[in-house]
């Protein structure tokens, strides 16, 4: 199989595990799980081999430091809608396949942590396969009309899988959430037509598009337009408010696939699209947006010590932490750009771990207030040492893959020399003291002390349970312990956009 074949089956999969699955009768819960599995596990173990070959690709090109023109692998481009240069245009960089492999991992153990579903199981898990087809489109699409049909795709499912089968004010945090990223989305859409017409070129090429020098004047309106829009999917302050809510009501798969991999788009796109493209617009935008993304971290830390919710708690944090990705991003540095993509793989392992240990503890207990919990060490030792080796990754323990990415975004926001920078970056850092003791206090409350007389009867994770977890954990541990592959890869990919930004 060839490279651009090898990227089509990877978004293709997902639509025929969903067609395979249609002819099965409703009731059939098994079987339709089974097939999605199924679907999910050969997908994924072609994007373990699509990462193989590109690291051997990438090795023998020699795309590493100092590249100054983004290369692109298993590249093709194919006419689809002539008469407006729209092109079925794919490839991937190392961003994008690090992402892939981010994708294939989460809807893998999402399918795994939702084995106990059998409300509409057939629509839950054709819905929840749309959704990942949607994604691997937008991490492969270099023409930014197919690039925003795949992002439609995959937040527009979100409506029906919160609104369906979520909990508490799920019909509410379901409308909240649809018309925030809808609103996002008309931004980016100006944005794009807007690049379309003023290139000159007439083309959704992205790589074309990389070549044109748009007026000031252009960038100065377009470039707030589309980081904005991104920015709503990655939570950008004042636009977040919808994430707590809709993470707090989705059911587990859902929530590890929205936080672990859904929210990255908008840092995604916010670096591939608006500042690529748009240099002379982030230079003048970015002291703004700094500021914004400063409150991002700050404030959904003390957001989330504010709470007794287990699911508003990891919310209030995804909001903190992928406000680190945009953080990173504003810094304007090769080391803050580089920080924000092992920021956006990092928070994407450990959030996942997070909401999955978060559906199996209140699929035992039936609560999720902490307060109401104590000492499930004695009854769950496998959930619970879980769950305290996610929280201490989520604060950056060294040796797990939070520190990595923290660390490397911290520097790189430091070396900018700018007093307004630095300023941000040590209100930024202050943060991940308030991030320990919510951390702390939640795993402590949870875990430890007097075991409640309800829970006695509780038992530990299941075979079937338990693949998930130690999938995210060895996934986080390896990234924490051997970062240096994944870096050299980011390395090759950062270089181009950095030297387009800072040489415009």
């Amino acid at each position: 199989m060839n490279g651009p074949t090898l990227l089509t089956a990877i978004w293709l999969i997902p639509f025929f595990t969903v067609l395979a699955s249609l002819p099965v009768d409703r009731h059939n819960h098994g079987l339709i799980k089974k097939i999605s599995l199924l679907g999910n596990t050969i997908n994924l173990g072609l994007i373990i081999w699509l990462t193989v070959r590109f690291i051997q690709s990438a090795t023998s090109l020699g795309t590493g430091t100092g590249t100054t023109a983004t290369v692109l692998h298993f590249a093709m481009k194919m006419p689809w809608f002539e008469l407006l240069n729209i092109e079925y245009n794919i490839g991937v960089d190392a961003i994008s396949v690090l992402m892939i492999l981010l994708t294939g991992t989460v809807i893998f153990t999402g399918i795994l942590a939702s084995w106990q579903v059998t409300d509409q199981a057939k629509e839950f898990f054709a819905l929840l396969n749309t959704l990942v087809a949607g994604v691997y489109g937008v991490f492969i699409s270099f023409d930014l009309f197919t690039f925003f049909l795949f992002y439609e795709i995959a937040v527009l499912p979100m409506y029906l899988l919160i609104g369906l089968w979520g909990t508490g004010r799920k019909e509410y945090a379901a409308m909240k959430l649809t018309l925030m990223l809808v609103a996002g989305s008309a931004f980016i859409l100006a944005g794009i037509l807007g690049l379309y017409y003023e290139s000159g070129i007439a083309s959704f090429d992205l790589m074309k598009l990389a070549q044109v020098d748009f007026a000031p004047s252009f960038q100065l309106w377009a470039f707030p337009l589309i980081f904005a829009g991104f920015g709503v999917l990655g939570a950008l302050f004042p636009f977040h408010t919808w994430s707590p809510d809709g993470h707090a009501s989705a059911p587990t798969a859902v929530s590890m696939l929205h936080a672990g991999v859904l929210m990255k788009l908008g840092g995604y796109g916010c670096l591939r699209v608006a500042m690529y493209l748009l240099p002379q617009g982030a230079e003048i935008w970015m002291p703004l947006f700094l500021v914004l993304v400063t409150i991002n971290v700050v404030y959904g830390a003390f957001g989330a010590i504010r709470q007794t919710d287990l699911k508003y708690i990891t919310a209030y944090s995804s909001v903190s932490h992928c406000g680190l990705v945009l953080f990173g991003l504003t810094a304007m540095t090769y080391a803050g750009m580089k920080g924000a993509v092992l920021q956006m793989l990092s928070h994407g392992l450990m959030t996942a771990l997070f909401f999955c240990l978060i559906g199996m503890i209140y699929g035992r207990t039936h609560t999720r207030e902490i307060e109401k919990m104590g000492g499930l060490m004695r009854v769950m030792p496998f959930l619970s040492v879980a769950f305290v080796l996610a929280g201490l990754a989520g604060l950056g323990l060294p040796s797990l893959s939070g520190f990595v990415a923290e660390a490397t975004v911290f520097i790189g926001a430091f070396a900018n020399p700018a007093p307004l920078n630095r300023v941000c970056t040590v209100l930024a850092v202050l943060s991940i003291v308030v991030t320990a003791v919510y951390v702390l206090r939640t795993a402590n409350t949870v875990v430890n002390g007097p075991l409640r007389e309800q829970f006695k009867h509780l038992t530990d994770a299941s075979p079937m349970e338990k693949l998930p977890v130690v999938i995210l954990l060895f996934t986080i541990f390896g990234m924490g312990l051997l970062p240096g592959w994944i870096i050299n890869l980011v390395n090759g990919a950062i270089d181009p956009i950095f030297h387009k930004v800072v040489q415009q």
